[in-house]
C-alpha cells in the first residue's frame, strides 16, 4: 500500500506504513496477533448488545496492539450477528482509528463481484488504508439458505466458478477490464476510476485481497496468485499443516506479495482460573454441537452448558472440539499459542474467543495481551 497522503483528507493524516498485509509482532508475541469476531449472541442477550460488544472489542484490540480485526459472513444462525460484514465494518470504522478492519470473510459465491467491489471501495473511502477483503467460497450457511441467497439451486456450480468470480472481482477493484470486454465501461465506485478521471485526486489504493479456506483448494489458489492466505484452523485443525504446506509450495511472487504470508484462525480463551476458562469454552462447544446437528441457536449460558445431558457421541464431539481450543490461565494460553505458531510456522495468529457473554471474551483478549506484554495504551 502507498504511504502517500490522501489529498481528499483534510486532517493531514497519512495512510499506515507497510504493504497492508504483514504485521509486526509486539511484546513477546511470536507473530502478530489479530482478532476474529463472530459477533456472537448469547441466550438472554440481543443482537444490539452483540454489536455494542463488537465495538468495544475492536477498540480494545486497537488499544492493545492487535494487528487486525475481522468479522465473518454467516447466515440463518441465531447465535451469530455477522450476516452483513460490510455493514458491521462501516460501524466499526467509525469507532476506531488505526486497527485494520476486514472480512474473514465475505463468501464470494453469495454475491455479485461488482457489489462487493462497491461495498469495499466504500469502506476504503471511509477508512483509507485500513480495510482487508478476505474471501471464501463456502456458503457460510446451510444449503437451503445458500439457495435463497443466490436465488439458485446450483450451489456446487457457484463454488466451482470461484476462480472466475475472483478474477472478475479483481478486475472491478483494479478497474482493469480490457478494451472490448463487456464490462470495460463499468466502474466500481468508489474506486481507481476516480483517480484517473479529469480532476481526480482520490487515492487509487484498494483493499488487499486475502483468500480464506479450510482445505487445500483455496490454499493452492492463493499460492498460485501470490495472495495472502488465511486458514480456518479453529474448525479444521486436521487440515492445517497440509493446507499451509500446499500454499507455500504453490506460491508464486506477485505484485501483492514477494513471499508467502499465512495467518491461521485459532480458538482461544483465557481466564484468571483454569476452571473458569473451561466453563466458558464449553458454551461454545455446545453451540457448535447444536449447529453441527442441525439445531443452531443462541450461545447457551455456562450454566446451561454445565447441566446439558451429553450422550456418549455428543461428549466425544465436545471433547474433540475442546481439544483444538487453547484455553486456561493466561500463561497456559500464551504457551499454547506459542506452540501453535512454532508447529505451523504461521505468520500471524487470529484469535477468536467463543463464549456466552461479551465480558468473558473482552477479558480474555486483555489477559492474552497482558501475557505477551502488549501495549496497554494505543
Amino acid at each position: 500500500m502507498s504511504g502517500e497522503e490522501d489529498m481528499t483528507r483534510g486532517s493531514g493524516e497519512t495512510l499506515p506504513d507497510g504493504d497492508g498485509i504483514r504485521g509486526s509482532a509486539l511484546g513477546s508475541a511470536p507473530v502478530p496477533l489479530s482478532v476474529l469476531d463472530l459477533v456472537t449472541v448469547g441466550a438472554g442477550h440481543t443482537a444490539s448488545g452483540a454489536v455494542r460488544t463488537a465495538v468495544e472489542l475492536a477498540r480494545t484490540a486497537e488499544r492493545r496492539g492487535f494487528h487486525r480485526y475481522w468479522v465473518a459472513e454467516h447466515h440463518s444462525m441465531p447465535g451469530v450477528a455477522s450476516s452483513s460484514p460490510a455493514v458491521l465494518l462501516a460501524h466499526l470504522a467509525a469507532h476506531t482509528g488505526r486497527i485494520r478492519l476486514g472480512s474473514g470473510g465475505v463468501m464470494l459465491p453469495n454475491h455479485a463481484p461488482l457489489v462487493i467491489a462497491e461495498q469495499f471501495g466504500t469502506l476504503e473511502a471511509m477508512a483509507p488504508g485500513r480495510i482487508d477483503l478476505g474471501l471464501g467460497r463456502a456458503p457460510g450457511t446451510d444449503g437451503a439458505t445458500a439457495a435463497a441467497l443466490r436465488r439458485s439451486e446450483r450451489l456446487r456450480e457457484g463454488a466451482e466458478d470461484f476462480p472466475q468470480q475472483l478474477a472478475e472481482l479483481t478486475r472491478f477493484l483494479d478497474d482493469s477490464f480490457p478494451d472490448g470486454h463487456r464490462y470495460a465501461s463499468i466502474h466500481a465506485v468508489p474506486g481507481p476510476v476516480q483517480a484517473t478521471s479529469p480532476g481526480g485526486v482520490q487515492s487509487a489504493h484498494r483493499p488487499p485481497l486475502w483468500l480464506l479456506g479450510s482445505s487445500g483448494f483455496s490454499a493452492q489458489l492463493a499460492g498460485s496468485l501470490g495472495l495472502p492466505f488465511a486458514f480456518a484452523h479453529h474448525f479444521s485443525a486436521a487440515n492445517t499443516l497440509p493446507a499451509l504446506d500446499l500454499y507455500r509450495a504453490s506460491f508464486r511472487p506477485s505484485e501483492a506479495l514477494a513471499e508467502p504470508y499465512a495467518l491461521i484462525g485459532v480458538a482461544a480463551l483465557a481466564a484468571e482460573e483454569e476452571d473458569e476458562a473451561r466453563r466458558q469454552v464449553r458454551t461454545g462447544a455446545l453451540s457448535m454441537l447444536r449447529l453441527r446437528t442441525g439445531r443452531p441457536g443462541l450461545v447457551p449460558t455456562p450454566e446451561e452448558a454445565a447441566a446439558h445431558p451429553f450422550d456418549e457421541a455428543e461428549r466425544r464431539f465436545v471433547d474433540s472440539w475442546l481439544g483444538n481450543v487453547v484455553h486456561g490461565t493466561p500463561d497456559a494460553v500464551r504457551q499454547g499459542l506459542d506452540d501453535l505458531a512454532k508447529r505451523t510456522g504461521a505468520d500471524e495468529l487470529m484469535i477468536t474467543a467463543n463464549a456466552h457473554g461479551g465480558a468473558a471474551r473482552l477479558r480474555s483478549y486483555e489477559l492474552i495481551a497482558d501475557a505477551y506484554g502488549l501495549p496497554s495504551e494505543g
